[in-house]
């Protein structure tokens, strides 16, 4: 029988690691995570490996950008444990989170177009700390509100040490009063709370607007790398299955074979 060549090669540890710049210590690392199949080993216990091994390092380093290392390193041991159903879920479940984030990207958007525009500022402008009910005299609603609003995360004032009051501190009045404005155009608060996460993180609105390119390019890297994860991953399952002897016929009692159903 012809032996298939993807299985016969043998390749160093040192080969895999030189293809892609990497250590053979990381290479060792991967087989033993499952991210690589398992290596051959010579009669003096040292690793061999074939060029199926060299397209699983492949598929795993093209899937990195994409779901990142740990959806990456649980691809592969689901495709290497030889259950590609649970695989596909784990490159579904990153999709949908692509989504996701592209959902929030243009909730983001279309808020800040309907902020009025100064308002927030306004209301921040010149905030010391405030304790809940100034504030929510300073906003108009009501101190439940404002708790109702730190339960869902959209506010986090601190605690006063010695009276256990809160303490809204600047940036807790930014924050309260960009989800007073929102809440005033209809926006619900699971849909708020995400765009009060993004201001934070960017410092505030104006830095934030200006980030709004970046995030667009960085969603568009992304699904970009899924794509080039996805062909890599295609094409280590087939020459996976490529790999895999072929099973002999099964005998059939009276040495008859039977006729296909029509």
């Amino acid at each position: 029988m012809r032996q298939n060549p993807q299985t016969t090669e043998r390749l160093r540890p040192v080969d895999l690691a030189r293809r892609h710049g990497l250590s053979t210590q990381a290479v060792r690392n991967y087989e033993e995570a499952g991210i690589l199949p398992v290596a051959g080993r010579t009669p003096h216990g040292y690793r061999t490996y074939t060029p199926l091994h060299a397209h699983a390092l492949d598929a795993f380093l093209a899937l990195i950008p994409g779901h990142g290392h740990a959806g990456a390193t649980s691809i592969m041991r689901a495709v290497n444990r030889d259950e590609p159903e649970a695989a596909f879920r784990i490159v579904d479940e990153s999709h949908a989170q692509l989504l996701e984030d592209r959902r929030t990207l243009h909730a983001v958007e279309k808020a800040l177009r309907d902020l009025a525009p100064g308002a927030v500022a306004d209301e921040a402008a010149g905030a010391g700390d405030l304790f809940v009910g100034p504030l929510a005299v300073k906003l108009g609603i009501r101190p439940a509100t404002l708790r109702k609003w730190e339960r869902a995360g959209l506010v986090s004032p601190r605690r006063d040490p010695r009276t256990g009051y809160r303490v809204y501190d600047a940036t807790d009045v930014r924050d309260a009063g960009l989800a007073h404005q929102l809440r005033r155009g209809g926006y619900r608060l699971e849909q708020i709370a995400p765009l009060i996460a993004q201001v934070r993180a960017a410092g505030g609105l104006e830095p934030l607007a200006a980030a709004l390119g970046d995030w667009h390019a960085r969603l568009a890297a992304r699904g970009r790398a899924m794509l080039a994860g996805a062909a890599e991953l295609d094409a280590y399952l087939r020459r996976q299955a490529g790999s895999r002897p072929s099973s002999p016929a099964k005998s059939v009692p009276g040495g008859s074979v039977p006729k296909a159903s029509p």
